[in-house]
C-alpha cells in the first residue's frame, strides 16, 4: 500500500522560508511522478510543483523563482523548498504521487503553511 506523510509546515512571516518533506512508502517511488499541491480555504486545489523520475521539474507561475522541488530516491522522499514566502502562499500543502503507466494518484494528509503579513 502506498502511504505519504508530509512534514515541515508551520507559521512564518512574509519573506521567510520553509522546507516541506514527503516520505513515501510502498516500493514504487523511483517510477512515479511526485508533486506538491496546495489548497487555501474556499479555493480549489492547485498544482505547485512536480518532479519526474528523471528529476525534470515543473512549477506554477506564482512560485517560479521562489520554490524548488527535489527528490531523494534513496530516502523515498520529495522536498519543497519555499523561499520568499508571501501571505498568498498560505494553504494546506499536499504531497501527491502519480504512477506513470496507470496514472493512479495517491495523497498525503496535508501540512499547514501559514504566512503572516
Amino acid at each position: 500500500q502506498v502511504q505519504l506523510v508530509e512534514s515541515g509546515g508551520g507559521l512564518v512571516q512574509a519573506g521567510g522560508s520553509l522546507r516541506l518533506s514527503c516520505a513515501a512508502s510502498g516500493g514504487i517511488f523511483r517510477a512515479v511522478v511526485m508533486g506538491w499541491y496546495r489548497q487555501a480555504p474556499g479555493k480549489q486545489r492547485e498544482l505547485v510543483a512536480s518532479i519526474t523520475p528523471a528529476s525534470s521539474t515543473n512549477y506554477a507561475d506564482s512560485v517560479k523563482g521562489r520554490f524548488t522541488i527535489s527528490r531523494d530516491n534513496a530516502k523515498n522522499t520529495v522536498y519543497l523548498q519555499m523561499n520568499s514566502l508571501k501571505p498568498e502562499d498560505t494553504a494546506v500543502y499536499y504531497c501527491n504521487l502519480r504512477t506513470v503507466v496507470t496514472a493512479r494518484n495517491y495523497w498525503g494528509q496535508g501540512t499547514q503553511v501559514t504566512v503572516s503579513s
